[in-house]
């Protein structure tokens, strides 16, 4: 896969088929009506709402609930893709395909392939980064400048030294940390560094994949806006 980059400590990707940051949107949207937002199609003017300037997502999932609290003013570019991920419902059945005990835990790839082909370029310009990738900050995974779409990880630990690589934490774990940290994590690293499953092949065949393979994987069983 292109993208990847090889760091001296375990490293995060967003596998893009053609990674790069061409397409980017540079500068803030518009706000847009907060209408109903639908992941299917991703270039609708309601999935691209402008977040409120604070918000709580509820995780359901199927080791338990959690609670991301997030402030826009932390990554307004971030903040508003993760509003309209989560209010469209686009992180329901999704695997939390990559987990590493003591450094993160990733997901966003959907589980249906023709959903993530139509992400695949839904590419949104890099934020500042204000915030340090402390315990429980939440942040976009990437595959260089620009090139941010719809995987995020939650840090298990002090991971300050991805600060000056760009990713920019837009919130934070303020319910339900114990339940993130149970997510299961005995795959380890992904292919081909580790045992766990390709991201390239989950884009290709989606959940069926992971079901087939990766069975004990945990898995969002429903994602809402909670507040405001």
């Amino acid at each position: 896969m292109t993208g990847r980059r090889t760091l001296s400590v375990p490293w995060i990707v967003l596998a893009l088929s053609a990674a790069g940051a061409a397409g980017c949107r540079g500068g803030e949207r518009p706000a847009a009506a907060a209408g109903p937002a639908d992941y299917h199609d991703p270039t609708s003017a309601a999935m691209s709402a402008r977040a409120p300037a604070a918000f709580r997502a509820r995780f359901e999932t199927s080791a338990g609930d959690f609670v991301i609290e997030v402030h826009r003013d932390w990554a307004p570019r971030g903040a508003d893709r993760f509003y309209n991920l989560v209010r469209s419902g686009y992180y329901d059945g999704v695997r939390f395909f990559r987990v590493i005990s003591g450094f993160m835990a990733q997901f966003g790839i959907h589980g249906d392939p023709q959903v993530s082909a139509a992400w695949r370029d839904q590419r949104i310009a890099d934020d500042p980064v204000r915030r340090t990738n402390l315990r429980g900050m939440v942040s976009f995974a990437t595959a260089g400048p620009g090139t941010r779409t719809t995987q995020v990880f939650i840090n298990y630990g002090s991971n300050d030294r991805l600060d000056a690589m760009g990713f920019a934490p837009f919130g934070q774990v303020v319910e339900g940390m114990d339940v993130v940290e149970r997510l299961y994590a005995a795959y380890g690293e992904g292919a081909p560094r580790g045992r766990g499953p390709d991201q390239g092949r989950l884009q290709a065949q989606g959940n069926a994949y992971l079901e087939r393979d990766f069975g004990k994987l945990d898995y969002v069983r429903r994602a809402t806006i909670v507040a405001p």
